[in-house]
């Protein structure tokens, strides 16, 4: 039987993980980028508290010495279902089971001009370029004579609520407190504002009330401006327009709002649910179609009574659906029964800043914060790495920014646009 998989984020990797070693299974994973990474830290990526080393993996060399595992690097372009190919940017591949395991991508809601001047939060190439955007922001801040221009430079708007955006909001407001006066001494006294906004009326709107309440308590303690029930309109001439004629001038707009799944060519548009996502049965095989299977963010599954309108697009249901769908392959080479898929909900978490964080627990009801949060959730995203290597070097560099308040960590580096590799256009 030979599986293959298209992309490596949480759903992907654990798949392949679980049908390592399996005679008569061979699979091919196939992904646009040579590395795994760990999303839940692209933030701290982006704001130089992390390098993108430190979160991330070669599949190959993930892969090194694993015979039935193999990577392609490629961008899917086409499915040809009654083929049982698809058709990739550089070559074809046949498969005797395809699985979706593709996330998410941004989701800008059809607004045009944030799409194009907003810095978007989603892959470890985005975090990227908005740790190059800010730095660059305050050095030509710290040379900006015209007070109102320096403001836009300082100013950051952070849009969505959810645990990307109160992480990223909490960091920047600890690195305002204890990082820029000590570094940029030109901007001691120039105004820098925090927004932290979003369209509902509640800051990690999944989580509990308490919840809720304790993170916006703790965020606004720290210096940020949190505005609900505020829906960003557009963002140009370094304007963000709200609903409602609100306005606020900033050169920085984190877009954190929202994400939707990607539409594939080939597949049919009845296969397709609420939010592009891919719609399953219970043993997450894609509708209408034979050999197809969907797992992760990009899928809607239908048959678990406790999520009837479908999962939540979190890591813990695209691993748990992987776990799942490699028992289901290993049944089907040995002709067994499949199981269908239901999810354990393990509870969720954000963290907020330095000892500060909140975590709900579903079985039993419970709800923490504070240290005792904060520690949790750097045990679970520690331990959710994908080797030790990335456990070691990321818990080294927590242990320096705990303690230093600081890390050494913000360079600017782009490449020249002159340069191009071997094999570019």
């Amino acid at each position: 039987m030979r599986i293959v998989i298209i992309g490596g984020g949480f759903a992907g990797i654990n798949l392949a993980k679980d049908l390592l070693n399996q005679k008569d299974i061979n699979v091919v994973l196939v992904d646009k980028n040579n590395y795994n990474f760990f999303p839940p830290l692209i933030y701290q990526v982006a704001t130089a508290f992390l390098e993108p080393t430190s979160i991330s993996y070669p599949f190959r060399k993930f892969f090194s010495g694993k015979k039935n595992l193999q990577f392609r690097l490629g961008e899917l372009l086409e499915v040809v279902p009654e083929e049982n190919k698809i058709i990739l940017n550089n070559g074809e591949l046949t498969y005797d089971k395809l699985v979706f395991a593709t996330g998410a991508e941004t989701n800008y809601f059809g607004m045009e001009n944030v799409q194009k001047n907003a810095i978007p939060m989603k892959t470890l190439n985005d975090a990227i370029v908005m740790r190059n955007t800010l730095l660059k922001n305050l050095e030509k801040a710290a040379i900006c004579k015209d007070i109102r221009k320096r403001r836009k430079y300082l100013t950051i708007v952070v849009a969505g609520g959810g645990p990307t955006g109160v992480e990223v909001s909490g960091m920047f407001a600890e690195m305002r407190k204890n990082i820029l006066v000590k570094e940029y001494p030109e901007l001691a006294t120039s105004a820098s504002n925090i927004y932290l906004v979003d369209g509902g009326d509640a800051l990690l709107a999944p989580m509990s009330k308490e919840s809720q309440q304790d993170t916006l308590e703790a965020v606004t303690k720290l210096g940020v401006v949190v505005k609900l029930n505020a829906k960003v309109t557009d963002y140009v001439d370094d304007v963000v327009y709200f609903e409602g004629g609100e306005t606020i001038a900033t050169k920085n707009l984190i877009w954190a709002a929202g994400v939707s799944a990607k539409i594939f060519k080939g597949i049919p548009t009845e296969s397709y649910g609420r939010g592009r996502r891919l719609a399953t049965d219970a043993f997450n095989k894609v509708n209408g179609l034979d050999n197809i299977y969907a797992i992760g963010d990009t899928c809607i599954l239908a048959g678990d009574e406790n999520f009837p309108h479908g999962h939540p697009q979190v890591a813990q249901v695209a691993i748990q659906q992987a776990q799942n769908l490699s028992k289901n392959f290993k049944a089907m080479k040995d002709n067994k029964s499949l199981r269908p898929f239901v999810y354990n909900d393990k509870g969720s978490m954000a963290i907020i800043g330095k000892n500060k964080a909140v975590v709900d627990l579903p079985k039993p009801k419970m709800h923490f914060k504070g240290f005792f949060a904060w520690f949790i959730w750097l045990f679970v995203h520690l331990f959710s790495l994908i080797t030790y290597r990335n456990r070691m070097q990321t818990f080294y560099n927590w242990m320096v920014a705990y303690f230093a308040k600081d890390q050494s960590l913000r360079m600017i580096i782009r490449p020249d646009k002159k340069i191009k590799l071997p094999g570019d256009n």
